[in-house]
C-alpha cells in the first residue's frame, strides 16, 4: 500500500553532481506549479494508507514559497512532509535559522540534507550549517552522505576474498551510469536478475515530477497525473501488465533485457547500471513510460 508521495518540485538546482539520479543542474528543465502541487497534496491525503509528502527536487528550496505554501497545506490536511535539500542558502548560522525557522513553523516534520563530497569539498560548508541550525531548532534531520564508488574485497563463504564489489553507495542511474562507472570491477549483464532497491510489485512511494509523471524508479513511469487522478493511477497499476516493471519485477534487468530484445556487449557493474542502460535503449519504444526524457541524459 502506498505510504509516501514524493514530489519533485523541480528539476533545477544549484549543484550539477555526478551521481545524480534525474541530471538536475542549474539549466534543468521542469518547475512544479503551485494549483498542480496542490492537487497533488490533495489527492494524496485523499488516499488511504498515505501518511507522507516529501519534496524533492532538483533543489526545492529554489520554490521557497510554493515550498511553504505546500508544507501549510500538508499540515493542515493532516500528512507528515519531509524535505530532501543540499541547504545552499545557510552560508552561516544566521542564515541557516532564517531559511529553516519558517519551514519548522511550517510544519515539516523531517529534513534530509545532502553532505557529501558530490556537494561540498570543504569541512564547514552549508550542509553543516544547515544541520546544526535544524538541531537548534528542533527538527528532525539526517545528512545524506554517498561516497565515491571503489572496488572492495567481498569475504566468500569460506572466509577467503572473493569477486571485489562495488562500494561507497552511488546507485548507477541517471548521470552516474555515464560519470562514475569507468575502471569499475563489473559483471556479465546476464548475472542481474533482480531488482534491489524498488519494490516495483506494490511501491510504498511514488516520485511525482513537475511533467505529472509518476515515478516507480526515476524516469520509469507508471502514468501521468495531469491526465489521471492520483488514485486512479495508483489503484490500476498492475506491474505484470507493465512492459518496463514487470519483466524487472520478474527477472531483474536481465530480463528486461532478454524480453525486448537488447544485447549489450560490454558487461555492468551492477543492477542499476543495466538497468539503465537497457531502459535508455527502448526510448524511442517507450516514451510515455520512461519519461521525461531528460533524467536519460544529453
Amino acid at each position: 500500500m502506498l505510504d509516501a508521495l514524493h514530489i519533485l518540485l523541480t528539476y533545477r538546482c544549484t549543484l550539477e553532481c555526478d551521481h545524480c539520479f534525474v541530471h538536475a543542474g542549474p539549466y534543468a528543465p521542469g518547475v512544479m506549479t503551485l494549483p498542480r502541487l496542490r492537487g497533488l497534496i490533495e489527492q494524496a491525503s485523499a488516499m488511504e494508507g498515505v501518511r507522507w509528502v516529501y519534496f524533492e527536487g532538483g533543489e526545492p528550496l529554489l520554490l521557497y514559497p510554493v515550498l511553504l505554501r505546500g508544507l501549510k497545506l500538508a499540515k493542515g490536511l493532516g500528512l507528515l512532509t519531509g524535505l530532501v535539500t543540499n541547504a545552499y542558502g545557510a552560508v552561516s548560522d544566521e542564515d541557516a535559522e532564517a531559511w529553516l525557522t519558517p519551514l519548522a513553523e511550517a510544519g515539516l516534520s523531517y529534513l534530509n540534507i545532502s553532505d557529501d563530497t558530490f556537494h561540498y569539498e570543504e569541512e564547514r560548508n552549508p550542509a553543516r550549517t544547515a544541520l546544526a541550525a535544524a538541531a537548534r531548532l528542533g527538527i528532525p534531520t539526517d545528512p545524506i552522505r554517498i561516497g565515491r564508488p571503489r572496488a572492495e574485497p567481498e569475504p566468500g563463504d569460506d572466509g577467503r576474498k572473493g569477486a571485489p564489489v562495488v562500494g561507497g553507495g552511488p546507485l548507477f542511474r541517471g548521470r552516474a551510469a555515464d560519470k562514475l562507472t569507468a575502471g569499475l570491477p563489473t559483471r556479465p549483464w546476464q548475472e542481474f536478475t533482480t531488482c534491489p532497491y524498488e519494490e516495483l510489485r506494490r511501491p510504498e512511494r511514488i516520485h511525482a515530477d513537475p511533467y505529472g509523471h509518476l515515478h516507480l524508479c526515476q524516469g520509469l513511469s507508471l502514468g501521468n497525473a495531469w491526465e489521471r487522478p492520483l488514485a486512479e493511477l495508483v489503484d490500476g497499476y498492475d506491474a505484470a501488465r507493465h512492459p518496463i516493471a514487470g519483466p524487472l519485477a520478474e527477472g531483474g534487468p536481465a530480463e528486461l533485457a532478454r524480453r525486448h530484445g537488447i544485447h549489450l556487449e560490454t558487461p555492468c557493474v551492477d543492477e542499476c547500471h543495466l538497468c539503465y542502460l537497457v531502459r535508455r535503449a527502448l526510448l524511442e519504444r517507450f516514451p510515455e513510460l520512461l519519461a521525461p526524457r531528460q533524467v536519460y541524459g544529453p
